[in-house]
């Protein structure tokens, strides 16, 4: 049971994260340098998301005529639904309204409508949203989310990091066009990956943003002060608290500049010869993997421009990935059985374990492993990619 208790709440806390203006800027702004008029006449859907106080709401309302928006639909969920459950009170903003209602506050999602100009001030922004209460809880799953999701061309949002494959499929079967945030890792699910390697879905441009991490709100009563960036006050006299999380990614299959640049690289000669990294510089060939027709390249800038054969690179190479410039012939984990990777023997196994990595545990023990000398290595996650000629 402890143990139980520690992993919901560890899935908790991984779900209460809350996005920054600055990092959703950054991020559309790059699909806007690419295409000025990639949200003109298109209805946004920000679903999983707190209308009245999202910063994915306030970034659209407040661009909504610059960006040419057909509608901005944001929908919330339910307090009484999530796992997580603050000392939840309505905002002002609600109990002002004639439409509160005190049962379905807590137990009803939200939708945020902006479509035109109520106010009379001659411009559309978030002074003309219009609000009212969900029938069903705002689960996205739901029919009458679905519904909402059908009639939208761009869905934008960060959802639940333990929902994602979940979200990521849900959006999929709608073949919509979208933007979401999710952890690196999710790069390798049996889910994901497949729809990467097909060119369906790509990382955003973030990854130049605060070396790939993010700045989040987190709610005070489960924030960690050990790992708190920034204490903020906001307008009604409430604690913000900032954590920063490494390893987050925009997921997306909008188009930014970064995708068509090709990444430069020295051949392999001039890697062996200048390369700073000392697992490469001076050797003379790179390290070959004993199950499988593959070189070992352990950093991205280390690709040699001149060989034709599979390389096993890091999952970050999507970071700066140009789909004209490789191609990805797979996964070394999740596809190990469909690449044909070998099992390894009882001998490596014995011999892993005797360099002293206890504890390790490698299903099948057919994830790509490769010998420097009489050491034998398990490297991190690798894509396999070749050059396109």
């Amino acid at each position: 049971m402890p143990n139980e208790n520690l992993a919901q709440a560890k899935k908790v806390k991984n779900d209460e994260f809350y996005t920054q203006y600055s990092d959703i800027e950054k991020e559309m702004s790059a699909y806007l340098d690419f295409n000025p008029n990639v949200f003109r006449g298109k209805t946004i859907l920000l679903p999983c998301d707190d209308p009245e106080w999202s910063n994915f709401t306030k970034y659209f309302a407040q661009n909504f005529d610059r960006f040419g928006l057909k509608e901005l639909i944001s929908t919330s969920y339910a307090m009484e639904s999530k796992t997580y459950k603050s000392n939840y009170q309505p905002t002002l903003f609600e109990k002002s309204n004639p439409q509160f209602d005190e049962i379905k506050t807590s137990l009803n999602g939200k939708i945020f409508t902006l479509t035109s100009d109520r106010t009379g001030d001659q411009r559309v922004n978030v002074d003309d949203l219009e609000w009212h209460y969900l029938q069903c809880d705002g689960d996205f799953r739901s029919e009458e989310v679905k519904k909402l999701r059908n009639k939208s061309d761009i869905i934008i949002t960060n959802p639940p990091f333990s929902m994602f494959r979940e979200f990521l499929a849900w959006i999929m079967e709608a073949d919509k066009q979208f933007s979401i945030i999710g952890n690196m890792n999710a790069i390798t699910y049996k889910e994901v990956f497949p729809l990467i390697k097909a060119n369906k879905v790509w990382l955003g441009n973030n990854y130049k943003v605060n070396g790939g991490a993010m700045f989040y709100e987190i709610p005070e009563d489960i924030a960690n002060l050990d790992q708190v960036r920034e204490i903020r006050t906001n307008e009604i006299g409430k604690k913000i608290y900032i954590t920063r999380v490494q390893g987050v990614r925009w997921f997306t299959n909008l188009d930014h500049g970064r995708l068509h640049q090709p990444l430069p690289l020295m051949t392999m000669a001039d890697n062996l010869k200048f390369s700073k990294h000392k697992q490469i510089k001076g050797k003379q060939y790179y390290d070959q993997y004993d199950n499988y027709d593959a070189i070992e390249v352990p950093y991205v800038d280390a690709i040699p421009s001149d060989y034709d054969g599979v390389m096993g690179v890091p999952i970050s190479i999507l970071d700066k990935y140009n789909p004209d410039q490789f191609e990805i012939v797979g996964n070394g984990q999740t596809m190990a059985d469909e690449l044909g990777i070998k099992p390894v023997g009882q001998k490596f196994v014995d011999d892993y374990y005797e360099q002293g990595n206890k504890g390790q545990i490698h299903a099948k023990w057919n994830n790509l492993v490769y010998h420097v000398g009489e050491k034998v290595f398990v490297p991190y996650q690798r894509i396999l990619i070749k050059h396109r000629r």
